[in-house]
């Protein structure tokens, strides 16, 4: 029997979360060396966990970190100067060493710009770090004890191989560094697959086929076979080991079930999301999706897995075609149909285990080992013959008999034996019969209909019909029945196994007399013959075209305890005659589109735990107090007919309520106030709603009202609150009484957004001292907010747009641990915004929107560069002339607005971290040379709109001449390892072309532009400029000789610093533009030269990968006067045209922009050919 393995076999693997973990000094090499090693290290697919948003404050890392290091395979531990003054890098690295030695994690040290001995022995810089540490920790043993722990660590890892990367070139040392981890990483998977039975041979045979390593060729590998022989596990294996060869990978699993679920262009963003790194790219449908797919991925090398597809669309709509990927890419395929792949490049038939296999596989879940015990050896031979090679159903039996005696053995071979001639499905039903009653009925619930489910909320509904159901979801899982995914607690089990499940339900030939209905031809059927019987307990369809409901069918479900009908699209075919009867036994009632009035008269489901009738046609639910108290939720969201709530008398237990949508909701039974155990309560756009009871509940955690706009007095709530509680109004109120918070201190979010009649803001409101985020924004009528503002110690967020707020109260700069802060208008109201003296408060606030507020000069305060970390300043479309001096002092500022200040007279001061600017065009091109020179940081500027090609064709040929004559310069200043060639300075404007002022334009991954003869004059030639547009995440420079003569070609992979383009505001609106410099020196190595100059090189290549759209290139010089004399000595020796012909075609394509071009080379020393 030919070879194969064990799905089941993945519980093997080491799973950790992430590969690598990166601790570092944030502020010594996160914008440097370790970003640049973090991008390397993703771009080799290589997951790695990046702390780069933490503030170190507090006495302790956090818990997410601690578990983050937990569970990395390789610890990179990147130590710098300033290392060991951060008390959270130093319990950081104790942690690392303690997972070393208790986890066997790698630890792998990189010394940069420090000697390693410095960190061994803790001398120079690290001592002192020390010092300043010592007189804190040095009076009690804990403390001492701590700095003893610090101390050992970096000893420890001091001692470790690792990397001294103080000289050398970086980008070769992140590459060494790179190849080491990918090895490593690759080597520990293959090692975790020795003990999974039959990995080799398909790992061989697999590889083989793929034709790993060759990269000029794409190909489609299909693995075909029957169900339960590992096809999804040797996917993920070869996913696993190959990955991190390609530029990006994606593992789409279970397409057959996810498809039924959320549909094909679901699937298609989650391929895009993965592959193309793109957070805008979204289909609304699978057309759109299979356009964009060869859009976005023509260019890109991808290993992309198709997990168990069932029709022609899954691969017709997700990989198409092997040519909508870049070369070098792979596409494997599973599936139990062979048809569906027989056009692939490749076939691989997976096949049952051989006997000793077989055997190998039974021991390891029937013994824990590979060889069966003794005395079981017989027995064990016997298992494996009726298994007949499936490694599913050796899995199972082997899990089954796992601890047994012998005689309990010989009792389930029997059973064994006497379905010897059965179908699979009936041998797998062995471990169903060993099941208590509750666990089977468990089991079929979750085989019939909700497999695929999150785990919580599946416990939900067992748990509502079944004692213990957590124990029995365990007890299922032990015997292989089902499993848990890891990353989304999805509950899942194998396709056999739930055919056998629906195998067992579907003995019963009569769809009326099964115990579950999960198939809609089988409810309709049941429902149109009037076939219903008491054996009927669960009803779960989906996408009916006609809800048709049999009353007297209905009548006949005494045992119905779950009711489930799910439709997207709400307009059924109804029959007319009213529903009259619901089962009083039901545990789930959920129908979506409801098609009555109300509710019968006579249901009476005193077990009922969760009701949910969305958009139905209800106008009550019943007039009668009802007794429910098992009932945790009611969802009637979207029932636009419901004019009134039930009594809530008789539901002790309510949890939820949502009644959002249901716009002709006039009242709520005051009754909800009794309700004593409610944790959500959401009554969004009742617009009807003009009277809410008295809320008197503790155990409340969010009551969401907004859009009420017919409710004009604030819910009254009682009782002091045990949890924190999140209240959204955005309502039609007028006045907040003071007695409205009076006992509510446990709030932590309070939206009053958009509630237009509000005009005075109680200072009860501060007095909750719980209160993190407080929105007020479009309450139009509010003029001001009460001095007591800064008593809300904990407030961290404060919106405050579009009021009629002029001036802040000064204690609002009490509030220490606020951080974002806006009182941005949109329209002018007439009033100059004044913003209070900092005086050294606000310590937290990171952003500040005033934008549009129509700010004079003194509108902000001189003090305004107290604000330390303040990180985003948007300052957009005031009318001040001048800024504060003080803004120069903002040394954590990353981004500044100034766009549409039109009386600005010059730009201020500033910071030298800056990364973003918002400005005008004119302003930008004033103040060039000051931003590149000055600004070394700065990486985006933000153009407004200009709605004329012409005009933004000027723009950017201007902004081009004088930023690349600045960047030239700078090379005379600075040294190579420090130029700004490894910057990417980027436009974002809505223009979408490259500028006619680069000659050699064009769409491609890679431009190769012939170079003319004696193009390199020495002390002339400066370099290349080059642009392009979308995302670039590594680019290849290459100088190619003009003869084959046993010549290098010169070759330099550039190390880019690109800004991060999804972080912009804009980035929907605007395009980004990026510009760079290359020049001769990154690209020149004299020790391949062999005595030649760069003017034997004819050929200027690069090769970029990315979202590479458009690019432009033009060759840059010192003076204008020695390119014409190049022309002339070409013209004189009387050159080929067809030498230069890309060139010469470029000057000749832009003829029509030649004389502003000229004009526009006047204007700077620098020329271009």
């Amino acid at each position: 029997m030919a070879s194969s393995f064990a799905s089941a076999s993945t519980s093997q693997f080491p799973r950790w979360n992430y590969k690598v973990f990166l601790s570092f000094r944030g502020e010594d090499t996160r914008k440097t060396f370790t970003g640049h090693l973090f991008k390397g290290l993703e771009n080799n697919g290589i997951f790695t966990f990046q702390d780069d948003k933490r503030l170190e404050h507090g006495a302790s890392i956090s818990d997410e970190l601690l578990k983050a290091i937990e569970q990395s395979q390789v610890a990179l531990v990147v130590f710098s100067k300033n290392y060991a003054t951060s008390r959270w890098c130093l319990d950081e690295l104790v942690k690392i060493m303690e997972c070393k030695d208790q986890c066997g994690q790698t630890v792998i040290p990189v010394f940069y710009d420090v000697d390693p001995s410095h960190v061994r022995k803790q001398r120079e810089s690290f001592a002192e770090a020390f010092d300043k540490h010592e007189p804190r920790y040095r009076d009690d043993d804990e403390g001492r004890q701590k700095l003893q722990r610090w101390r050992n660590a970096l000893t420890a890892a001091a001692n470790l191989k690792g990397y001294d990367v103080r000289d050398g070139i970086e980008a070769e040392n992140i590459q060494q560094i790179v190849d080491q981890i990918s090895k490593l990483c690759n080597s520990a998977t293959l090692s975790s697959l020795r003990d999974v039975v039959g990995i080799d041979t398909h790992l061989d045979k697999l590889k083989s086929l793929l034709k790993v390593g060759i990269n000029d060729v794409r190909i489609i590998l299909g693995i075909w076979g029957m169900g339960g022989l590992g096809k999804t596990t040797i996917a993920r294996v070869i996913f696993d080991i190959l990955s991190h060869q390609f530029e990006a990978a994606c593992f789409l699993a279970d397409i057959k079930e996810n498809e039924k679920r959320h549909q094909l262009h679901s699937l298609q963003n989650t391929l895009l999301s993965e592959l193309s790194r793109r957070k805008d790219d979204y289909v609304n449908n699978k057309h759109d999706g299979k356009r964009m797919i060869p859009d976005r991925l023509f260019s890109k090398k991808v290993l992309i897995v198709l997990d168990d597809i069932d029709h022609k669309d899954h691969l017709e709509y997700l990989a198409g075609d092997i040519g909508w990927f870049g070369n070098g890419s792979r596409v494997v395929v599973t599936t139990r149909n062979k048809h569906l792949i027989e056009k692939n490049d490749v076939i691989y038939e997976m096949t049952a285990l051989s006997d000793h296999e077989s055997i190998q596989l039974f021991c390891q879940h029937a013994f824990r080992k590979e060889d069966p015990d003794e005395h079981f050896k017989k027995l064990s031979l016997e298992v494996v013959k009726y298994a007949n090679g499936l490694p599913l159903a050796l899995k199972v039996w082997g899990s089954l008999l796992h601890n047994l005696g012998l005689t309990e053995w010989k009792s389930a071979i029997e059973q064994m034996k006497i379905n010897s001639n059965s179908e699979i499905v009936d041998k797998l039903k062995i471990s169903y019969d060993g099941l208590e009653p509750i666990q089977q009925e468990m089991f079929l619930d979750i085989a019939c209909f909700l497999r695929g489910e999150q785990k919580a909320y599946i416990l939900q509904i067992l748990e509502s019909c079944h004692i213990g159901a957590e124990y029995g979801l365990r007890i299922l899982i032990d015997k292989s029945l089902v499993f848990i995914t890891e990353d989304y607690q999805i509950i899942q089990m194998h396709d056999l196994i739930q055919d056998m499940g629906k195998y067992i339900v579907n003995l019963q030939k009569n769809p009326g007399e099964r115990s579950r209905l999960w198939l809609n031809e089988d409810f309709e059927e049941v429902m149109t013959n009037n076939a219903g019987t008491v054996a009927v307990e669960a009803i779960w369809v989906h996408d009916l075209d006609t809800l048709r409901f049999n009353n007297e069918a209905m009548k006949n479900m005494k045992k119905l305890r779950i009711l489930y009908i799910d439709r997207e699209v709400y307009d059924f075919n109804i029959s007319d005659e009213p529903i009259e009867y619901l089962s009083n036994n039901l545990r789930w009632f959920n129908v979506d589109g409801y098609p009555c009035e109300s509710l019968p008269s006579t249901f009476e489901p005193k077990m009922l735990v969760h009701l949910e009738l969305s958009f139905s046609s209800l106008r009550y639910l019943w007039m009668e107090t009802k007794h429910l108290p098992s009932l945790r939720t009611i969802n009637l969201t979207g029932s636009e007919s419901l004019m009134r709530t039930p009594d809530f008398t008789g539901m002790p237990n309510l949890e939820y309520l949502d009644m959002s949508f249901c716009f002709n909701l006039e009242e709520v039974h005051h009754s909800l106030g009794c309700c004593s155990k409610l944790i959500g309560l959401d009554l969004t756009d009742c617009k009807s709603l003009k009277r809410f009871p008295c809320v008197n509940v503790e155990s409340l955690e969010y009551l969401d009202l907004p859009g009420c706009s017919s409710l004009e007095k604030f819910p009254e709530i009682r009782g002091r609150m045990k949890l924190a509680i999140q209240i959204h109004m955005r309502s039609g109120i007028r006045e907040l009484p003071s007695s409205s918070f009076h006992y509510q201190t446990r709030i932590t979010w309070l939206d009053l957004s958009d509630m237009e009649n509000l005009v005075v803001f109680p200072s009860s409101i501060c007095r909750l001292k719980s209160l993190v985020q407080l929105y007020v924004s479009g309450c139009s009528k509010l003029e001001s907010l009460p001095e007591e503002i800064g008593d809300l110690d904990n407030l961290e967020v404060l919106y405050a747009s579009d009021t009629l707020i002029s001036r802040p109260p000064s204690s609002i700069v009490r509030l220490n641990k606020l951080n974002s802060l806006s009182f941005r208008c949109s329209g002018d109201n007439g009033v100059h915004f004044e913003f209070p003296p900092v005086a050294e408060g606000l310590r937290s606030l990171k952003n500040l929107d005033l934008s549009y507020c129509n700010l004079i000069d003194g509108g902000l305060p001189e003090d305004i560069g107290s604000l330390s970390s303040l990180k985003e300043l948007d300052l957009r479309g005031n009318n001040f002339e001048h800024l504060p001096r003080s803004i120069a002092q903002l040394g954590a500022l990353r981004s500044l607005g100034l766009s549409f200040c039109q009386t600005l007279i010059q730009l201020p001061e500033l910071s030298h971290e800056l990364n973003e600017l918002h400005v005008d065009c004119h302003m930008a091109l004033k103040f060039i040379n000051d931003l590149v020179t000055k600004r070394k940081k700065l990486q985006r500027v933000v153009f407004p709109p200009l709605y004329d090609d012409a005009h933004n064709d000027s723009i950017y040929n201007l902004f081009a001449h004088a930023l690349f004559q600045n960047i030239s310069s700078l090379r005379h200043d600075i040294s190579v390892s420090d130029s700004l060639f490894e910057n990417v300075f980027t436009i974002w404007h809505y223009w979408k072309k490259i500028p006619s002022w680069f000659h050699h334009k064009g769409t491609d991954s890679s431009v190769s532009v012939d170079l003319p003869e004696n193009w390199y004059i020495p002390d002339k030639f400066l370099g290349f400029a080059v642009c392009y547009d979308d995302i670039l995440i590594d680019t290849t420079a290459q100088l190619i000789p003009v003869c084959d003569d046993g010549m290098s070609c010169m070759t330099q992979k550039l190390a880019l610093s690109e800004c991060d383009t999804e972080s912009s505001d804009d980035s929907e609106r605007y395009t980004p533009i990026h510009f760079f410099f290359v020049p001769l020196a990154v690209l020149w190595d004299t020790s391949k030269a062999n005595g030649k100059t760069p003017n034997d090189y004819g050929i200027i290549r690069l090769s970029f990968s990315g979202e590479m759209k458009k690019y432009g290139l033009r060759l840059l010089y010192k003076e204008e006067a020695e390119v014409e004399a190049l022309l002339q000595m070409r013209e004189n020796n009387n050159e080929p045209i067809e030498h230069s012909n890309v060139i010469r075609r470029s000057r000749s394509d832009n003829s029509e922009h030649h004389d502003s071009v000229t004009d526009e080379s006047s204007l700077c020393c620098c020329h271009v050919l």
